[in-house]
C-alpha cells in the first residue's frame, strides 16, 4: 500500500490539471501561434510560466486505484500488477482465470 499521502498529493495534481486545463491550453494555443505577433506570445509565455507547476499534465504520475501503487500499472485497467493478480485470483474480473502447467 503506498503512502496516503502521496496518493493524496497525486489526487490534488490531477484536481489542479483539470482546473487550469482549459487556461493553459488557451496560453499555448497563443504561444505556439506563428502568426501572431512576437510580444503578444512572450507575454502568453509568461503568463504559462506563472501557473502552478502542479497545473502541468506532465507532472501527473498513474497509480494503482486500489492499492496507491506507481509501478507496474495497467492503463487499460488503472490498477497494478498485484492487484490484477489477486482480484483475477478470486475470481472477481470476468474472464480472467488462473492458469497452471
Amino acid at each position: 500500500m503506498a503512502k496516503k499521502a502521496m496518493v493524496e498529493r497525486e489526487l490534488k495534481r490531477r484536481a489542479m490539471v483539470e482546473k487550469y486545463a482549459e487556461k493553459r491550453a488557451e496560453l499555448k494555443a497563443v504561444a505556439n501561434d506563428r502568426e501572431a505577433p512576437m510580444e503578444e506570445r512572450f507575454k502568453a509565455t509568461l503568463k504559462l510560466a506563472k501557473l502552478p507547476r502542479n497545473s502541468s499534465a506532465t507532472r501527473l504520475h498513474n497509480r494503482c486505484e486500489l492499492t496507491g501503487r506507481p509501478k507496474g500499472y495497467y492503463r487499460k485497467l488503472k490498477i497494478s500488477r498485484i492487484a490484477l493478480r489477486e482480484l483475477g485470483g478470486s475470481g472477481q474480473i470476468p474472464g480472467m482465470v488462473k492458469s497452471s502447467w
